[in-house]
């Protein structure tokens, strides 16, 4: 932090999609300026060339070489690109993945070093970005394997509810592998402790969602609930864990019972994330639980079919600020409170 504002951290995303249009939306909102210092990883060049297509003459970033030249009341750009960078709206290029990669590394090793504070990640595009350096299935999984994580929760949160899965990017024909006791327990725990901490929530009340139809009918159809789900719910009850279920997905949103707790954990992706979308689009955020880093993300994609139009909404990337800076002052907050005030007695007062 510097002074009482935090260093925030963002990240262009791909070139060619709406990361810098929904940026430069959000930035220019003088209100954030308040709270936090902003600093994007990304190519002036590129900044320039967006803010053009966008006529927006009233803002502009300040080129920085390091997060600590960074000042307040401006956002701030650093560099992560060569000269070969080229903007080619709506399309994915082999150019935009390697420019989003360079960007997240920059980002990734200053959050690292506690040269900021919080990180926010504009949409990439899972395709082009693949390289013999990066070879993951999204942001979430890069982060993981960057700060050494026992674990992370992708949670998804609206105003309307928070919802977290236990695979994320995975096949529908090997979402079966991965849903065990232990899995959907680890995650389970992650939620838990995030509702606590990053959300400052006070026994919080966690559903579960079947991973079949009907949530299995009892073995009828399909025993992951039987076998793998109930027992990791049984479990984590013994932990002290308010958890219920297992629920059949489509009634469980259909009969608006999402209202009644303070998050909850689906079995895939796509479970989750539809009636997330559905019900709320524009003002969602990814945030990746269970890092010790803060993240958070819009929860839309490049969207390469409105690329350069100006018509995308800053609405999500906006509340992704807020949402990273209200949960480092949370974490820092409940690390204060938790932490033990009295110094461990040696004797030395009576000597």
């Amino acid at each position: 932090m510097k002074g009482d504002k935090i260093v925030l951290g963002i990240t262009q995303g791909d070139i060619n999609g709406i990361g810098y249009e929904v940026i430069i939306k959000a930035l220019s909102d003088s209100r954030l300026y308040d709270i936090c210092i902003p600093i994007v990883y990304g190519s002036p060049k590129v900044a320039a060339y967006h803010r053009k297509a966008l006529n927006l003459e009233n803002f502009s970033f300040n080129t920085i070489r390091g997060a600590e030249e960074a000042g307040a009341k401006r956002a701030s750009i650093i560099n992560c690109t060569d000269d070969t960078v080229r903007v080619e709206l709506g399309k994915s290029t082999p150019i935009a993945g390697e420019a989003s990669y360079k960007a997240l590394e920059a980002a990734a090793q200053d959050l690292a070093q506690h040269k900021i504070d919080v990180l926010v990640t504009a949409p990439i595009n899972k395709s082009n970005i693949q390289s013999d350096k990066f070879q993951y299935a999204g942001h979430t999984e890069f982060l993981e394997s960057q700060f050494n994580s026992g674990g992370v929760l992708m949670l998804m949160i609206n105003e309307l509810f928070r919802v977290g899965v236990v695979t994320t990017h995975v096949p529908i024909n090997k979402i079966t592998e991965y849903i065990t006791r232990d899995s959907v327990l680890n995650k389970l725990r992650i939620l838990q402790h995030s509702l606590l901490v990053d959300f400052r929530i006070t026994s919080p009340r966690i559903a579960v969602l079947g991973l079949n139809p009907h949530a299995g009918d009892e073995g009828l159809i399909g025993e992951e609930e039987q076998k793998e789900i109930i027992p990791a719910i049984e479990a984590a009850r013994v932990e002290n864990i308010m958890v219920f279920g297992p629920f059949p997905g489509d009634g469980f949103f259909g009969s608006g019972m999402y209202s009644k707790f303070d998050a909850i954990l689906a079995m895939y992706h796509d479970q989750g994330l539809i009636p997330f979308k559905a019900l709320t689009l524009e003002g969602g955020v990814n945030f990746t639980a269970g890092l010790p880093v803060v993240r958070t993300s819009p929860a839309h994609g490049t969207a390469y079919d409105i690329a350069g139009k100006g018509v995308a909404s800053p609405d999500s990337f906006r509340q992704a600020i807020y949402m990273a800076c209200d949960i480092f002052r949370n974490r820092k907050e409940y690390a204060e409170i938790s932490g033990n005030p009295l110094k461990p007695y040696d004797g030395s007062e009576l000597s």
